[in-house]
C-alpha cells in the first residue's frame, strides 16, 4: 500500500474502475467511498461546483484528502443538455437515459449532432488545500448504440473515427477520455497538494 492515500467521492463502480485503471503505477492507493455513505446532494449549478461538494463532504467524512468527480455530456443541440444532470436526467438506467436521449434526438440531422464529454476533477486535503481542473472528449451523438464496453452515454457517443466510446477497449478509452485528460492535469498537480 501506497503511503498516499485518496478517497473518491464516488459509488459509481464504472466511475471508480475507470480512476483506479487511470491512477495505477503512480503511487496512490484509491478509496472507493462505501456502499452505504451516505449521497451527497449535487446543488452546483456546474460540473466544477458539483465536484468541490463531492471532494469536500468525502474529506470531512474520511479525514483523507479527497477527489471528487462531476462529469456528463453535454450535448449542442440539446443547449447543453443533459449537462450536470446526466446521470439523473431520465429516471432509470444507463440504457433508459441513453435510449431517452435518442428519443430526444431523432429529428436532429447528422451534421448537428455534436456534443462533448466533459468531466471535472476537485481535489481538497483535510488541510484546506483545493484544485479543480477539466477534460473535454468531443464527438456525436450516433443515431443507435453500438458497442459492449464503457458506461453511460458510451454506446452513443461517436468518435470521429468512427466508432463509439463503447467500441474501445479500456487501454484505448483511457488514452483519450475526458476523465483521462482530466486527471493527467490532475496529476500534474496533485502531489503538490498531498505534501505535508
Amino acid at each position: 500500500m501506497s503511503d498516499k492515500r485518496l478517497v473518491l467521492a464516488s459509488k459509481n463502480p464504472g466511475k471508480i474502475r475507470e480512476l483506479e485503471s487511470l491512477l495505477a503505477g503512480v503511487g496512490i492507493d484509491l478509496i472507493g467511498l462505501e456502499p452505504d455513505a451516505p449521497d451527497v446532494a449535487e446543488t452546483g449549478s456546474t460540473f466544477e461546483e458539483n465536484a468541490l461538494i463531492k471532494a469536500h463532504a468525502a474529506c470531512a467524512a474520511t479525514g483523507l484528502p479527497a477527489m471528487g468527480e462531476d462529469s456528463g455530456l453535454a450535448v449542442d443541440a440539446l443547449g447543453g443538455d443533459p449537462g450536470i444532470r446526466s446521470a439523473r436526467w431520465a429516471p432509470g438506467s444507463d440504457a433508459d437515459r441513453m435510449h431517452a436521449l435518442l428519443r430526444r434526438m431523432a429529428t436532429v440531422p447528422a451534421g448537428q449532432r455534436s456534443g462533448r464529454y466533459v468531466s471535472c476533477i476537485a481535489m481538497v486535503t483535510p488541510g484546506g488545500k483545493e484544485a479543480v481542473v477539466r477534460g473535454e472528449l468531443d464527438a456525436v451523438i450516433g443515431f443507435e448504440p453500438r458497442g459492449e464496453g464503457g458506461f453511460g452515454y458510451d454506446p452513443i457517443f461517436v468518435l470521429p473515427d468512427g466508432r463509439s466510446v463503447a467500441e474501445l477497449s479500456m487501454a484505448e478509452k483511457n488514452t483519450i477520455s475526458h476523465r483521462a485528460r482530466a486527471l493527467a492535469k490532475a496529476l500534474a498537480i496533485l502531489p503538490g497538494l498531498l505534501e505535508g
